[in-house]
């Protein structure tokens, strides 16, 4: 992290993310949860157009790779809290099952 960076865009993903937990817990668990990975993609293509400061935890291959990763994983919870029983047969039959 360079000295003119600081805190970068650290604080808009944490507030995002905060938003997104109360979400879980308090509305719903669904769209908390696909609240949360769309934070954790924000997150991922920040870091993909070169931002950093307190996000730059590895290297920002490594970075955007985690949080995309995560991001993409929650979203698919989400809809599949939020879809299941519509989803569930689709992915079974593309999977052979």
């Amino acid at each position: 992290m360079t000295s003119g960076e600081g805190w970068g865009p650290f604080p808009l993903i944490l507030a995002g993310a905060v938003l997104a937990v109360l979400a879980i817990f308090f509305v719903d668990a669904e769209w908390g949860a696909f609240a949360l990975g769309g934070v954790l993609l924000v997150a991922a293509a920040l870091r993909f157009a070169g931002y950093g400061g307190l996000m730059a935890v590895r290297t920002q291959r490594t970075d955007m790779v985690l949080y995309g990763g995560f991001g993409v994983g929650l979203v698919a919870v989400g809809m599949f809290l939020e879809f299941g029983d519509v989803l569930k047969p689709a992915v079974l039959q593309l999977l052979g099952g």
